[in-house]
């Protein structure tokens, strides 16, 4: 969640509706700086003492008695035949276990035998180089002891493992990631010498209407790399989980982001290397482990709960200032308090570039840039990005200041004001102390801190970057894999942040890890500005469903899109195909009031809209209850109620209605669930018909959908047809995610396996 929760939220909101108008009034005109100081004035004990009280339902302190908890929920999960479940919850304990018996002093004599376990974990786990670690200093440790005989067993399990290690280093697996695989031919790739990250192709601009944004310095074709940025700061987002209610677990079998993905590095993880602070943070590996502490966990460890109660924005605010150090924030902050007027509207005073370089400057004047006019992926660029002050409502700005004063009041309470300051090295810090008390009163270079988080927490409105992965719907060990993309982390990219919206976008951002990679999604000619779409896509949402969305941004789009669609008499394409149809004579419904009435004037059949939403509600839920049939294992039922769904569709939806082709796709997923391959092709094809209707045949949904006919027509043997669709899926992907994406290297290896096929099997198929 974004923001704190709900009841942070609304205690903050009564606090603000009873404080005096002038108060309010003083609040809402105020500066950052004065709005920390007024902050620090109004927040009482009593919310002090109710946030820690919502603390409470997000523990993240360590549980001895988790692990035996965890390991026979595992044993009932292995029981069931979930065996990805299973292997998830062991995951959580075995590792730790084993790591705090040898830290507690656990006998020396029986050591070997926990790093033989130690080991094999290790290397069930594909982290070779850790395994192999083990296993030299458990052949050192065996050859130091003097009875050689005790270990004999052990040296022979040594050896089997030693063996199977070096079969894994032979023949490694691929690399598991949303777009990482098996690496290809490199990309022809010329860095700009202007701004970090960015392809030699673009050129930064400047003019009043649209800020800075980046525009084509040369023709580009689809498919080609425009930007490659590592963000600056991420945060996992921890995924839905329940608050706890008295007599709960802390506990939750539930597998969320937050235990599928390292917390530093999101890369995907199956076992993690838990912090041994707190039971929250997990990583890949003990080096991300290690530099998660060095950079900014040490401060961040002992206030996990604190954290996840104010929000992920708050989150990223206070990480933002930990990664950047504190000399460099406070450098910035007192050079927004000197009169500099670019730090409170920084593209306000800017010269259109075109001006700045006939004076000589090049983009000197472009705010965020340095001295030398290069525009880094930096602290400084991030600072610059627009925190619209004036334009967040007084409450919302009220609620971040408490929230980001009360976060800095607590990092002081904790004793962990050095470690947001640096002011001992890494070498010297320990533990945090959680018992030490100091005075109320915030001290100067901690509301310098606040202050600064307070401009992060407001930019992060209109600059957060959302980083996605797809992710697999269901168990994921079928023969057709179903994917969504979900949102993972919350990030800052100071560069991507350049480019502006559209509603039709020509460029498209995959990721992988903490990197985005922008990609042309379409030829852009030079001089034209590349464009992303910050949500609301044109044929996904009617466009005043986009300028509502939009106005979160402090803008109104003025898109190709939005301005055709704002056009007397014009209707939206999503309109006429997402369309309610007549129940007698399936002509389309039309009306923009409460009753609908057929476009067939010889028909001239009315119905009220609320009761056809009824209808749609209701038949979205039967399709809900069609899928918990499928994932518990009653696919003949499943089938039964999705036909019976399609057949109410038909009665009132547009054949070219989007839940259609859902149903399409879910019937589709039924019939290869149960090896009928040729049904389920059938289904997937007409899921393609609708869903290339509405995105275009070229579009990333379309991809996506032709993957999956891909995997059908694979299994079911169908040569020709599935080699001629791995192409046009091949094609489309690469232009989208790249060629070394994971889902481009499963569709060549695809075709290699398919082209291999005796040339009589090719020609019978």
């Amino acid at each position: 969640m974004a923001l704190p929760v709900a009841e942070w939220q609304g205690r903050t909101a009564r606090l603000w509706a009873a404080l005096q108008p002038a108060l309010r009034e003083r609040l809402a005109a105020a500066s950052l700086q004065d709005a920390v100081r007024l902050g620090c004035d109004v927040l009482r004990s009593e919310e002090e003492a109710a946030l820690v009280q919502l603390c409470h339902q997000a523990p993240t302190d360590k549980k001895p008695e988790a692990a035996s908890w965890y390991r026979e929920q595992g044993n009932r999960e292995f029981k069931r035949g979930r065996y990805q479940a299973a292997l998830r919850l062991y995951s959580k304990v075995c590792l730790e276990d084993i790591a705090r018996a040898e830290s507690h002093g656990y006998p020396d004599r029986l050591l070997p035998k926990v790093l033989l376990r130690k080991a094999e974990c290790l290397l069930c786990l594909g982290r070779l180089q850790d395994a192999q670690d083990i296993l030299r200093g458990l052949e050192s440790k065996i050859a130091l002891d003097g009875v050689m005989t005790t270990h004999l067993t052990r040296l022979q399990k040594l050896s089997q493992l030693k063996v199977k290690l070096g079969e894994k280093e032979r023949c490694p697996e691929p690399a598991q990631g949303e777009h990482g695989g098996t690496q290809g031919e490199p990309e022809i790739w010329e860095e700009n010498n202007r701004i970090s990250g960015a392809s030699s192709s673009l050129s930064l601009s400047f003019d009043a209407e649209r800020g800075r944004h980046l525009v084509a310095s040369q023709d580009i074709v689809a498919g080609q790399s425009l930007v490659k940025e590592e963000a600056f700061v991420s945060v996992l987002c921890p995924g839905e989980s329940l608050p706890l209610q008295d007599g709960d677990t802390a506990w939750d079998t539930r597998a969320t982001n937050a235990d599928l993905y390292c917390h530093r590095c999101l890369r995907q993880l199956l076992a993690s290397v838990p912090c041994q602070g707190c039971s929250y943070a997990k990583y890949c590996s003990q080096d991300c482990a290690d530099r998660a502490w060095q950079q900014y966990h040490r401060a961040e460890c002992s206030l996990g709960a604190l954290l996840l109660t104010l929000g992920v924005f708050c989150h990223v605010a206070l990480r933002t200032v930990l990664l950047a150090g504190f000399a460099e924030v406070s450098r910035l902050v007192e050079g927004s308090h000197h009169g500099d007027k670019n730090f409170q509207n920084p593209e306000g005073s800017c010269k259109p570039l075109s001006e700045a370089a006939d004076a000589g400057a090049g983009s000197r004047g472009v705010p965020g840039c340095d001295s030398c006019g290069r525009y880094q992926s930096s602290y400084q660029a991030l600072f610059h990005l627009l925190p619209h002050t004036e334009q967040h409502s007084p409450e919302h700005k009220f609620l971040c200041t408490l929230s980001v004063v009360a976060l800095c009041k607590q990092l002081q309470a904790a004793g962990l004001e050095a470690a947001v300051l640096s002011q001992k090295s890494p070498q010297q810090w320990s533990k945090p102390k959680t018992c030490e008390k100091t005075s109320d009163e915030l001290s100067p270079e901690l509301k310098t801190v606040a202050e600064a988080m307070l401009r992060h927490v407001l930019q992060l409105q209109c600059n957060a970057q959302a980083i996605t992965v797809m992710q697999e719907l269901g168990p994921g060990d079928g023969a057709v894999v179903d994917k969504k993309p979900v949102r993972l982390a919350t990030a800052f990219f100071p560069v991507l942040s350049l480019l502006n919206h559209s509603c039709c976008p020509n460029i498209s951002v995959s990721f992988s890890g903490t990197a985005a990679t922008v990609r042309a999604a379409q030829p852009i000619s030079s001089g034209q500005e590349v464009l992303h779409c910050y949500g609301p896509h044109w044929c996904r949402m009617r466009v005043a469903e986009r300028q509502q969305f939009l106005s979160q941004y402090f803008f109104k789009c003025h898109c190709p899109a939005c301005l055709q669609e704002l056009e007397p008499g014009v209707k939206s394409v999503v309109s006429i195909r997402n369309s309610f149809c007549c129940p007698k004579c399936q002509a389309q419904m039309q009306g923009e009031e409460d009753t609908l009435c057929c476009s067939n004037e010889a028909c001239a059949t009315s119905a009220s809209r609320d009761h056809l939403s009824g209808r749609l509600q209701d038949l979205q839920q039967q399709i809900k209850k069609a899928l918990d049939l499928l994932r518990v294992g009653k696919a003949d039922q499943a089938i039964k109620m999705l036909l019976k769904c399609q057949m109410d569709a038909g009665t009132f939806l547009s054949p070219e209605h989007l839940l259609m082709g859902e149903m399409e796709d879910h019937l589709a997923q039924v019939y290869a669930t149960l090896g009928k391959w040729q049904e389920a092709a059938r289904h997937l094809r007409k899921s393609i018909e609708i869903v290339e209707m509405h995105h275009g045949p070229s579009s990333v949904e379309t991809g996506h959908e032709l993957f999956k006919l891909a995997q059908i027509l694979f299994n079911g043997f169908a040569v020709s047809e599935a080699l001629s669709t791995i192409q046009r899926a091949e094609g489309i992907l690469s232009v989208h995610f790249g060629p070394q994406s994971a889902q481009i290297q499963e569709l060549q290896e695809m075709k290699a396996c398919l082209s291999e096929l005796p040339r009589n099997i090719l020609q019978r198929t």
